[in-house]
Formats: structure tokens, sequence, C-alpha cells
């Protein structure tokens, strides 16, 4: 999958003037380029001609000139749903999936970008994606400077025919066997619908604990996009997914060995069968969350997953153990504020999407068995805050109806945030209204995110306030103030460079 890009970026007066006349008026600004430079390198995989065009535009426009060269042609009529997709489509020829994580995350924020801007107000709906924009031009080169990774052409001739495909990609994952799994996804992709692709990929990228959960990630992140952008564009989207998934840091070849980060995925594979049939019938349970709550904190990875089951057998309610879940990650925020916490959050939210999104049950049992075992995985020493718990934070006096309250929780974020939660944990106890805090917190991501994580980190979580029970969802957001930023955060910028380039 790996070409050279060294001719890559002297296309761009071509790339122009295939955008349409408004594009002519750059030619006087650029130096000619010749009709064999303006073509991709020759073993580059390229898109529909629909969208390549918006693809290259955004692989070869300088950085400093990105934000205002995509914002004119939006002033021309350019669509919300085809920036998307040329956002998500130059990261995945342009930027390598191994690690998944790191200069790979202009391809993971992508649908973190997507996700707050659908929920921001008219006024701040582009933000979030012109900042992902600016964001892939870093990645992009990052890239160039490790080693100027870009996706290749499919090999056509070891492509599986449609009825064998879908086996033939399964056998090739289990194996760890890249070329035959680039090859076969591709077949996968030409021969089903994209539910029965969802539901072999969910199950591939909860299977290990590699990249601390980055493949889940991007196995929900990659399928929220092309929902929103469309189908069409699945077949190099599931390649780039495929080679991320088989990325083994250095390990042995997992199929031919025992190692830490495979063994929770293989018992579960097991445990999950000897879940009772009728599990998804049981009753909310207080104790059960409780219950499961206390073996996350202390327990290994096997006596959670094992507390699933239990759980689930004795006729608990999943929501039950979802709960739990949830808790343990907002807890863990407070323990342990950082990298690694936030990362415990935003894959319990990739793999309960996956849990809700696919069609099959017993992959939804594996999902919340392995989503158990990551938990105590990432608690490692569980610094921070030591021994914090959530069910034990109490809300601190704020007055009923104040109007700067929210201005008051943020102001303390940047050197209080054990105040910051307990004052909104009060706040929502009293105004009862969790939208406006949620809004002013991805607000404050748009002014001072500068870094992927920012929004990775907040879509997650604020859309998670949603998953929880009711009776728990208020402490799990004010948890999320451990890694959301403040009001007096440096700005990043973007913002005001982003209007202007609109306006």
């Amino acid at each position: 999958m790996l070409c050279t890009r060294r001719q890559f970026f002297k296309s761009t007066a071509a790339t122009a003037v295939v955008l349409g006349g408004g594009g002519l008026s750059l030619l006087s600004r650029l130096p000619r380029v010749s009709a064999q430079e303006a073509r991709l390198p020759f073993k580059a995989v390229q898109f529909s001609p629909e969208i390549e065009p918006l693809v290259r535009l955004l692989e070869d426009t300088p950085r400093e000139r990105l934000l205002e060269e995509v914002a004119s042609r939006i002033r021309r009529g350019l669509g919300y749903r085809d920036v998307l997709a040329a956002l998500l489509l130059a990261g995945v020829r342009n930027i390598q999936p191994r690690p998944v994580g790191f200069k790979f995350h202009a391809v993971l924020v992508v649908n973190s970008a997507h996700l707050a801007s659908v929920a921001s107000p008219e006024s701040d709906r582009w933000l979030p994606i012109f900042w992902a924009l600016d964001y892939f031009k870093s990645s992009q080169a990052r890239d160039v400077s490790e080693g100027d990774w870009t996706m290749s052409v499919v090999n056509e001739s070891a492509v599986p025919p449609k009825a064998t495909a879908k086996r033939a990609f399964i056998e090739a994952m289990e194996r760890w066997d890249e070329p035959a799994a680039d090859a076969a996804v591709s077949g996968f992709a030409r021969s089903v619908g994209a539910q029965e692709i969802f539901d072999v990929f969910c199950r591939l990228g909860a299977r290990d604990f590699r990249d601390i959960g980055h493949k889940a990630i991007y196995v929900a992140n990659s399928w929220r996009t092309l929902r929103a952008i469309g189908w069409q564009h699945a077949e190099p989207v599931l390649r780039s997914l495929a080679y991320g998934l088989l990325d083994r840091r250095g390990d042995p070849n997992p199929a031919q060995s025992d190692l830490p980060a495979d063994r929770p995925g293989r018992r579960n594979a097991e445990l999950a069968k000897k879940i009772r049939a009728e599990w998804r019938e049981g009753k909310v349970s207080g104790e059960g969350t409780r219950e499961l709550l206390a073996t996350l904190r202390e327990r290994s990875a096997q006596d959670a997953s094992e507390k699933v089951a239990e759980l689930l057998n004795r006729g608990v309610a999943p929501q039950s153990v979802w709960d739990a879940l949830f808790q343990g990650v907002g807890e863990l925020l407070m323990r342990r504020p950082g990298l690694i916490a936030l990362h415990a959050v935003t894959s319990t939210n990739a793999l309960h999407f996956a849990y809700q999104t696919t069609g099959d049950d017993e992959t939804r049992r594996f999902l919340m068995l392995q989503n158990a075992a990551f938990l105590p995985l990432f608690r490692g020493d569980a610094g921070g805050l030591g021994k914090a718990r959530i069910d034990e934070l109490k809300p601190a006096d704020l007055k009923r109806g104040d109007k700067g309250a929210l201005d008051d929780i943020f102001a303390d974020v940047t050197n209080d945030r054990l105040r910051a939660a307990r004052k909104t944990l009060a706040y929502l106890r009293a105004q009862g209204n969790a939208v406006d805090f949620i809004n002013a917190a991805r607000r404050l991501v748009f002014l001072k995110g500068n870094d992927s994580h920012d929004y990775k980190f907040s879509s997650a979580a604020l859309e998670d306030y949603f998953n929880v029970s009711p009776s728990l969802r208020d402490r799990f957001l004010a948890a999320s103030i451990f890694n959301l930023p403040g009001s007096a955060d440096e700005d990043n910028g973007l913002v005001n460079r982003t209007r202007a380039a609109l306006s």
C-alpha cells in the first residue's frame, strides 16, 4: 500500500482548473505545471472523478492558504458533505494508519469534528471542519517527513471472487496476512452491503488492545463518517482500516503467539458463548452497576469480563453494565487525568457505538466483555487523585438560577478541575439542563482546542452523557470536566481565521 509522493504536491493548478471557472483566478499566482506533473503517481490509489479534484486541492494547497481556498469554494456552492468526504479521503490516501494514532489522528478526528459540527448552531457549523482541515495539513507534513507513505492501487489480480471474498478476508485477518487482507477487503467491499461488512470489522477492531483502543475508534469513526458521506467512498477507507487493524507494534505474528494484548479477546470470544440467550431481557439494577464498578476499580481484566457475564446471566440488564462502564471511565478521568484516561473514554464510546450498531448478537456480547476487560488495562496505577470515586463526588455550593454559573465553572477548569467538577454537578442538579453546559463546553473546544484529542474526547463524552441512565449521567458529565478546556486557556486562532475566510 505504499508509493512515493515526491511529485504529488506539484499539481495545484490542474486541480483548480478541474474544480471550475472560479479556480482559474488562481493561475496568475501559480507556476505552470506540465500535464505529466499534474497526474498522480502511477501507483497511488485514485478516487472517483466527482471527488478526486477536491481531494487533490486539500493535498496540494499549502497549509497557510488551505482554509481560504476551501472557503472560496464554499461561498460558490461547495457543500458540507463533499468537504467532509474529501477530508476523510485525503487522510486515508496520504497518512499511514500505523500506528493507529499519532499523525493518523487527522483521520480519526474527522468523525469527531463532524459530530461537533452537526450538534452546533449554524453560525459555528464550519468551525470544527476547518480545524480538521488545518490539522490534516500538519499530519500530512509529518507523514512526508517520516517516509512519505501513500496508499497504492489495489492488486486486482489478487482480489478474490465475490462469492469467496468475505471468507478470504476473515481468514487473512485471522492469519495477520497483510497482502492477502488488502486484496480480499476490496473484494469484500464490492460484494456485500455495509451492515455485513461492519459486523466483521467491529469485532476485528475490538479483538486486541494494541494502540490503546484506537483500532476500535477507527472502526467506529470511519463507519460513522461513511454513513454521512456515502458508501461509494468505502473501499479505500476499508483498505486503510484493514491495514491499521493488522498493526502489531513489532510483536510476533499474533496468530502464532500467545501475547498479552490478545489474551482478553481470545478468552472473551469463548466467554461470550456462555452468556444466556435471553441476556437482553434483564432488569435495570443499581446494585449490579455498583458491583461491576467495584470490580473495575480493583480487579483484573479477566475478572471484569467474568463479572459482566455473571451479571447478564443473573438477569441484570445490559444498560446496567454500560452504566458501570461509563461510570468507570469517568472515575478514571478523575483519578488519572490525561491521555490514558481520555482514550478509555473514546474507546468506550466507540465500542458502545459498535454494540448498538452491529446486527450480530454474539458480537454484542463480545464487545461488552472486551470493553470491561480494557478498562483495568487503562487503569494502571490510577494516579492523579488516587482513590477518588465518581459515586462519591459531592456538589459544590452554587446559587440556583445563577446565570453566571457556567462562566464560573469553566473559569475554574484551568486551576482546579475538582472544584469545577463539583460545581458542574451542582449546576446540573439545580438547573436540570445539560444542553447549555454541553453547548458551552463545545464552544470552548472550538475556541481553545489545539489537539485532535480535544475534539475526540469532547465529542465522545458529550455524546455519551445521553447513553448513561438519567440517575447517573450528571456525575458522568461532571467528570468530563477533567479533560475539557477552560475559559482561561489560550485561544487557537483558527476561529477568527475561519470566520474571516467565510465572510
